[in-house]
C-alpha cells in the first residue's frame, strides 16, 4: 500500500467538529519502524473527545487523525527491523492515527495478535485489555482473592477488567445504568452487579467483600468519587481512568486521610515510546497465553466498515453498545 492511503481526519475540532474521508501519502519508514496494512481499527472514548476538541494527541501523534488501536499486517520493514517480518500479523496502540489504511510504528512497541484472533477481534483487545491491566494491577495492586469494583462495567475496558479479575483469582463488582445489559455481560466474570442509582453502593460493597473493595477501577469519573471513596477498604487505591460523565467532582477530605487510601489516575495515550514497548512485552509475557487458552477474550458489540466512521462514533455516543466498537476495512476480515 505504497504511495497514498486513506484516512479519516477531524475538521474543526470543538462541539460541532466533523470527521472527513481524506488522501494523504505514505510515511516514510525509519531503519527500526513497520509500515501495517491495517485492517481494523477499534473505537475508543478519546477519539470523540479529540473529535470535540477537548482531548488534543500528545506530541509524535498525528494531529487530526484519530485512533487509538489497529491490526493488520506487516507490509514493509525498515533496514534494521530484526523482530518483525513481511506478513506479521500485529496489533498495537499508538497515540493517534488509526484511523487510516496503514500506520508507520516502531517494530518493538507491536504486538503479535494470537491465532486466535481474529482482525477485528485484535483490533478491540490491547487498549481495553492494556489499559484495564494496567490500572488493576500495576496502579492499584489488586492481589488474588482481592475484590475490584468496576464503574462502568459494560465499556470495553470494564468487560476487560471483569474477564482479568478472574483469570487472576480475583473478584469483581461491576456497575453501569441498565441491570439488563449488566446481565448480558456478567458470564464474562462479574460476581456482583450492581445498578447505578439503585441503592447505596458502599453498603452493597461491603455486603459482599466485609471491608470493601482493594482497588476502584473509575471509568466514570464527576459526580461519582464519594461513593467510589466509601467502597473501598482502609489504604484501597481509587484509580481514575476515565471521565464519561465529566471532570469535575468534590470530596470530603477526611476519610481519604484517616483510612490512608490512595487516589491515582493514569492514561495510556500520552505514554513515551519506552512505555509503550515496555506495554506490548508486558501483553505477550502476561496476557497472550489467555486468550490463546480462551480465558480472555475481546468482546466486540458492533462491526462498521471503514467508511462509516462517523456512524460508528455516533453509535459510541449513543451508550447502546456493550463491548467494542470497530471500523473493519473489509467486511470479511
Amino acid at each position: 500500500m505504497a504511495g497514498s492511503y486513506r484516512v479519516w481526519t477531524i475538521s474543526d475540532p470543538g462541539k460541532n467538529g466533523t470527521l472527513q474521508l481524506e488522501s494523504r501519502q505514505s510515511v516514510a519508514l525509519g531503519p527500526a519502524d513497520v509500515r501495517i496494512r491495517v485492517h481494523a481499527a477499534g473505537l475508543n472514548r478519546a477519539d470523540i473527545l479529540q473529535r470535540k476538541g477537548l482531548y488534543p494527541a500528545p506530541p509524535g501523534a498525528p494531529a487530526d487523525i484519530p485512533g487509538l488501536e489497529y491490526a493488520g499486517v506487516v507490509e514493509a520493514v525498515g533496514e534494521r527491523v530484526t523482530q518483525r517480518r513481511v506478513g506479521d500479523r500485529v496489533m498495537g496502540l499508538v497515540g493517534g492515527g488509526a484511523y487510516a489504511e496503514q500506520v508507520v510504528v516502531s517494530e518493538r512497541e507491536t504486538i503479535r495478535i494470537p491465532d486466535s484472533l481474529s482482525d477485528v477481534e485484535a483490533a478491540a483487545t490491547a487498549e481495553a485489555f492494556l489499559t484495564a491491566y494496567r490500572a488493576i494491577f500495576l496502579v492499584g495492586g489488586l492481589e488474588r482473592g482481592q475484590w475490584c469494583l468496576i464503574r462502568a462495567a459494560t465499556s470495553g475496558i470494564g468487560l476487560a477488567a471483569m474477564q482479568l479479575c478472574r483469570h487472576f483469582g480475583c473478584h469483581s463488582i461491576g456497575t453501569g445504568r441498565s441491570l439488563e445489559r449488566l446481565q448480558q455481560v456478567r458470564d464474562y466474570g462479574l460476581d456482583v452487579l450492581a445498578v447505578d442509582g439503585d441503592g447505596s453502593l458502599p453498603e452493597l460493597v461491603r455486603e459482599h467483600t466485609g471491608d470493601g473493595a482493594q482497588v476502584v477501577l473509575d471509568l466514570v469519573g464527576g459526580g461519582h468519587l464519594q461513593d467510589n471513596l466509601d467502597s473501598l477498604r482502609t489504604e484501597g487505591t481509587h484509580v481514575l481512568v476515565g471521565i464519561m460523565a465529566g471532570p469535575k467532582d468534590s470530596i470530603n477530605l477526611a476519610p481519604v486521610l484517616f483510612r490512608r487510601l490512595n487516589l491515582r489516575a493514569m492514561t495510556m495515550r500520552s505514554l513515551p515510546l519506552e512505555r509503550r514497548i515496555a506495554m506490548a512485552r508486558l501483553f505477550e509475557e502476561r496476557l497472550t497465553e489467555g486468550f490463546v487458552s480462551g480465558a480472555l477474550r475481546p468482546v466486540v458489540d458492533s462491526t462498521l466498515p471503514f467508511d462509516k466512521a462517523p456512524e460508528a462514533q455516533a453509535l459510541m455516543e449513543s451508550g447502546k453498545h456493550a463491548g467494542k466498537i470497530v471500523l473493519a476495512m473489509n467486511e470479511t476480515d
